[in-house]
């Protein structure tokens, strides 16, 4: 149960700061920016650990907050142009 509620608290968080930093406006809901959080994590989890050839979710760190939240600007940008 302690996981669930950290991969929600952590999608919010990676959520609202991709919103933040996207330029223009992104309408999107509370369980919306949990998914999108969610989603860019994944997404920047899943290219690092091609790139390296490790494990996948090897621990938290700074860069892979920052990959997260750029993975989630990458997704609002593919939801918008596709």
């Amino acid at each position: 149960m302690r996981n669930l509620i950290s991969i929600l608290f952590t999608g919010l968080v990676v959520g609202v700061l991709a919103r933040f930093f996207y330029p223009g406006a992104v309408d999107l809901g509370l369980l919306k920016t949990i998914l999108l959080g969610v989603g860019g994590a994944l997404v920047a989890g899943l290219f690092a650990s091609w790139r390296s050839g490790g494990a996948f979710g090897d621990g938290i760190n700074r860069a892979g907050c920052l990959a997260s939240v750029i993975g989630a600007m990458l997704l609002i940008f593919l939801g918008r142009n596709l």
